[in-house]
């Protein structure tokens, strides 16, 4: 009998402003310390994806954030465990700045400047798409096809 590995949800949120985009960075006590990401976190049991991403930004930037269209969804084994993570297009009220509440540090950067951030696996192959980077073709024909459709910004940065 096979083990059963635990699949953890987790949802994302691509935050565009004048071309420069939201990444955080990960706390020094939390798995993959240090590393930058685009704001996330787990989706808890008997919450929508919507409900879990606007808490996470409150709690880890300080900022609400409206939810918008599904960008892509990947899936990454760790050891031990699955992250199926979902990107979404969100934006934030012009007046609320995003500050570093449960994140080591957050920074607005421009798409070229993404590759000077080391991200964990999992955010890596958002942030290839940003830079029209085609890893191993990580990305399916249906999330290109959603990337263009949800007219998000990237698009237009990965040249697609």
């Amino acid at each position: 009998m096979k083990d059963v590995v635990p699949r953890i949800r987790v949802v994302a949120a691509v935050i565009e402003q004048g071309g420069r985009y939201l990444i955080t960075q990960r706390p020094s006590t939390v798995v993959l310390a240090g590393l930058w990401e685009f704001p996330n976190g787990r989706v808890e049991t008997g919450e929508t994806d919507e409900a879990a991403l606007r808490r996470e930004l409150r709690e880890r930037a300080g900022v609400d954030v409206e939810v918008g269209a599904t960008v892509a969804h990947r899936t990454h084994g760790y050891d031990g465990y699955v992250v199926d993570i979902v990107l979404y297009r969100a934006t934030t009220a012009p007046t609320q700045k995003p500050r570093p509440v449960r994140v080591a540090d957050l920074r607005w950067v421009a798409p070229h400047e993404l590759e000077n951030y080391a991200f964990p696996p999992a955010d890596q192959a958002a942030t290839d798409l940003l830079l029209g980077i085609n890893r191993d073709a990580r990305w399916s024909k249906q999330d290109k096809h959603a990337m263009r459709s949800a007219d998000t910004g990237l698009v237009r940065s990965a040249g697609w």
